[in-house]
C-alpha cells in the first residue's frame, strides 16, 4: 500500500482541526447554563422530572449546603451551583431551551443567543439601550468630525495662500517691519502656530466640530425643533397664506435657493448682486422658474 501524500496528510490535519474545534464550540453549548456541570445532576434528578420533583430536591439540597445551615467554603460553592440550576429549570421556558441545547449541542451560536436573550433581554432597561447606543454613535460622529476636520487643516497649510496669510498677517502684527535678522523663509513654529490661532479657516465641505450635529443632541432636542418647526410652519401660513403679505428679503431667498435645488452652504457664497437679481425673478414660481432654466440652456448654447 502507498504511503499517504503530503496534500492527503495536510488534508487530515484540516480535518482533525476541525472536529476538534466543533467539539469543543458543541461542549460548551449546554455549558453556558450551568458551567461543566449538569443542571439535572446538581439537583439529582432526572430530565424527565416534574416541576414538583425538581422544586422538593432543590429545598432538600437547600437546607443540607446552605451558608446558613453549613459553614463550609466547598458547600457554599456547591449550594451557588444548585440554585442557579434551579433557576434554570424551575422556568418552563429556560429548561426547555437547556434541554434543545442538550439534544442540539452542535446550534452553539444558537443556544448562545437564546440563553442570553432569556437571561438579559428582559432585565435590560430598552432606556438605557437607546442612552448607550445614542451615545456610541455620537461618540464616533464626533470622532469622524475631528479626524476630518484636522486633515483639512492638515492640508490647508500646507497651502501657498494660507502661508501668504501668515506672512501678511504677521507683517500686521510688526507694523509692516520683517526680522532682517532670521533671513530664512521659514517662520518660526512659535509664531506660526501664534498666528494660525488668529486666523480663521473657512474649509467647504468640512464643518468645525461642533457638539450641537451631533445625533444624540439632535435626538434630545427633537421634541423642541418638532415645536419650532411647527411655530415656523403657522407663522409662514398665516403670513403669506392668509393675510396674503409679501415675502421678507430672508423668505425669499429661502423659496429661491429651495426653489434651485442649491445647498444652503452653496447658497451663502453666492455674491449679493446674483442673489438679488434670482430673488427679483421669483424662482418659486414654476413658470418663473422654467424661464429661467431655458435663458441657462440658450446661454450655454450661446457660449459654446
Amino acid at each position: 500500500m502507498a504511503p499517504p501524500t503530503a496534500a492527503a496528510t495536510a488534508t487530515r490535519w484540516r480535518a482533525a482541526a476541525a472536529l476538534l474545534a466543533f467539539s469543543l464550540l458543541a461542549a460548551r453549548s449546554a455549558a453556558i447554563y450551568c458551567d461543566e456541570d449538569d443542571c439535572y445532576d446538581l439537583l439529582g434528578v432526572s430530565q424527565s422530572a416534574n416541576s414538583s420533583e425538581i422544586k422538593r430536591a432543590y429545598y432538600r439540597l437547600s437546607l443540607k449546603h446552605h451558608p446558613d445551615k453549613n459553614p463550609d467554603p466547598e458547600s457554599k460553592k456547591l449550594f451557588v451551583k444548585i440554585a442557579n440550576a434551579y433557576e434554570i429549570l424551575k422556568d418552563e421556558a429556560t429548561r426547555e431551551q437547556y434541554d434543545y441545547a442538550i439534544a442540539h449541542p452542535e446550534e452553539v451560536f444558537y443556544n448562545a443567543a437564546r440563553y442570553y436573550q432569556a437571561y438579559y433581554g428582559h432585565k435590560t432597561d430598552p432606556r438605557a439601550v437607546l442612552v448607550g447606543l445614542l451615545l456610541i454613535l455620537s461618540g464616533f460622529q464626533y470622532f469622524n468630525q475631528c479626524t476630518r476636520y484636522n486633515q483639512a487643516v492638515a492640508m490647508v497649510k500646507k497651502t501657498p495662500a494660507y502661508k501668504n496669510r501668515l506672512r501678511a498677517l504677521e507683517l500686521e502684527r510688526s507694523g509692516g517691519v520683517t526680522n532682517k535678522k532670521k533671513n530664512q523663509k521659514q517662520m518660526d513654529k512659535k509664531v506660526e502656530e501664534e498666528l494660525s490661532k488668529e486666523l480663521e479657516l473657512e474649509i467647504k465641505g468640512t464643518e468645525k466640530p461642533s457638539l450641537w450635529d451631533l445625533v444624540g443632541v439632535r435626538f434630545i432636542l427633537l421634541p423642541y425643533t418638532f415645536v419650532k418647526l411647527l411655530v415656523w410652519y403657522g407663522c409662514w401660513f398665516w403670513r403669506y397664506k392668509v393675510k396674503q403679505a409679501p415675502y421678507s428679503w430672508e423668505d425669499a431667498a429661502y423659496l429661491t435657493q429651495r426653489a434651485l435645488s442649491v445647498p444652503i452652504d452653496a447658497w451663502s457664497n453666492i455674491d449679493e448682486l446674483t442673489k438679488e437679481d434670482l430673488i427679483k425673478r421669483r424662482l418659486w414660481n414654476k413658470s418663473n422658474l422654467d424661464s429661467y432654466f431655458m435663458e441657462m440652456r440658450k446661454e450655454h448654447k450661446r457660449r459654446r
